[in-house]
């Protein structure tokens, strides 16, 4: 067995162990990765973001063409089937993988393709690699395993009904009806896709009302427009059992409500893939969810072992992860630029799809801060008339006496692009952080970022009537 040696091996290849490898081997570090999957990339490329947010675009492509007037002189509304968008998906994702593979060999990383198993805290043994299990050793590892979906041993994943929010892109046709059990980030935008497709959706909720960390007006507004695209949405509601055979599925909910349907889609939760790393041999032991706990340098309770991304927890996001895997990189190398991420803005890409940084209305005024809201309605801007895309809003929430930006809240077309503008202002320090840059700023007119401008004035109107 052929025995190599490192600076930083790095587990994992999706955005958290990408960023961790690509930020060590560019400060002069001989770098390995090991990857489970045949290719790179991570459950981000293969699994998660990028093919849900492929469908998604191919969904909403289809909805326009077939919502809009001007194409009825082309021909008649189509609806297209699941395999067929997600084919679309397919292409995306080669094209993502191919894009990596060459980062890897560009910046000369060697990535082995097997299952990485610790020996101690400094030796790795690469399982089931194409020249049988390697060994590598490194002063520094960085674990960066992702997640995968929570699946609890009550329901049957096996049974071609039932799928999970990573086996459902393997699904072969487009079900008349589906329930689709938790209505977190994921539930939603799967709602979204298949509601686009023409498929009757019922959402199950455990909670009162969707997305409870959002805004209360934009989770408001995702209800409202879940429903209009008949989602029906179910909140409260646990599973009693799930049961499928050759004529469909059946839930029963703990209130006592069956619902039949075609496929059940498992969304509830999620578990850090940190089982089989051997970790009980470096004195590491994961929580009940399978996730690693950090301090806020990304280091674990074992010296020279750090780790980033879903597997650490929160935010649980691929913006995160690239992030908080540079960071721990940064660390480790001891540069000077390092950062924690905490202040993360969250997409969500339902459709309309949503992006929201900062306070809520509910955190402040739980908080008794003085605060104002600038509003803009996408119906009133002219860039939103002329695509077509007039659904949604941006709201600004700010500190009424010095108009310092507490909150950016955006639901509608292009919403996760429209946010980073003012997350730019609410980053500034001091008094540079003010709701005037956007009054005393001129804007590409018709643009969706004009918005910020028409917020700003609607707040300080606001504060000038009191």
């Amino acid at each position: 067995m052929a025995v190599y040696d490192y600076d930083v091996i790095v587990i994992g290849s999706g955005p958290a162990g990408e960023g961790a490898a690509m930020n060590s081997v560019k400060k002069g570090r001989r770098v390995a990765v090991i990857e489970e999957q045949d290719l790179v990339g991570g459950n981000c490329t293969h699994k998660g973001t990028i093919p849900s947010k492929a469908l998604r675009h191919s969904v909403k492509q289809i909805i326009e063409f077939n919502t809009n007037p001007m194409f009825r002189d082309i021909g008649e509304p189509r609806w297209f089937s699941f395999p067929i968008v997600l084919n679309r998906a397919e292409k995306v994702i080669a094209n993502q993988v191919m894009l990596r593979t060459n980062f890897y060999a560009r910046n000369r990383v060697d990535v082995f393709f097997g299952r990485a198993e610790f020996a101690d805290k400094n030796t790795l043994i690469v399982r089931g690699t194409a020249n049988g299990d390697e060994t590598l050793r490194a002063r520094n590892v960085v674990i960066a395993t992702g997640s995968r979906p929570y699946c609890p041993p009550d329901i049957d994943f096996d049974h071609p009904r039932i799928y999970n929010s990573d086996t459902i892109l393997k699904l072969s046709h487009t079900p008349r009806t589906m329930v689709i059990y938790g209505a977190g980030v994921i539930g939603c935008e799967y709602a979204s896709i298949f509601a686009g497709l023409g498929v009757k959706v019922d959402l199950i909720d455990q909670r009162d009302r969707l997305l409870s960390f959002l805004d209360g007006e934009i989770s408001d507004a995702l209800s409202y427009h879940l429903r209009n695209n008949a989602v029906k949405i179910r909140h409260n509601e646990e599973y009693e059992s799930v049961v499928a055979d050759q004529g469909g599925v059946i839930m029963t909910l703990k209130s006592g409500k069956r619902i039949h349907s075609d496929a059940f889609l498992w969304c509830n939760g999620r578990t850090g893939n940190t089982d089989g790393l051997g970790l009980d041999k470096i004195g590491l032991v994961a929580n009940g969810r399978g996730q690693l706990e950090v301090d806020d340098h990304y280091r674990t309770g074992c010296e020279g072992i750090y780790a980033a991304g879903d597997v650490v927890g929160w935010p649980s996001l691929a913006s995160a992860a690239l992030d908080q895997g540079r960071a721990a990189a940064g660390d480790l190398l001891s540069c000077e630029d390092f950062r924690y991420i905490n202040e993360v803005p969250t997409g969500i890409y339902t459709l309309p799809e949503i992006s929201s940084l900062g306070k809520t209305e509910e955190e402040l005024t739980a908080e008794c801060v003085p605060y104002e809201v600038g509003q803009a309605f996408f119906k009133d801007t002219a860039r939103a008339q002329i695509s077509g895309q007039t659904v949604g809003m941006l709201k600004l929430l700010f500190n009424r006496d010095t108009l310092e930006i507490l909150g950016i809240h955006c639901f509608g077309d292009h919403a996760s692009e429209i946010v980073h503008i003012g997350q730019a202002i609410m980053a500034q320090k001091g008094e540079a952080n003010t709701l005037k840059y956007f009054i005393n700023t001129t804007f590409n007119y018709p643009t969706m970022a004009e918005a910020y401008r028409v917020a700003a004035i609607s707040g300080l109107n606001r504060i000038s009537n009191i």
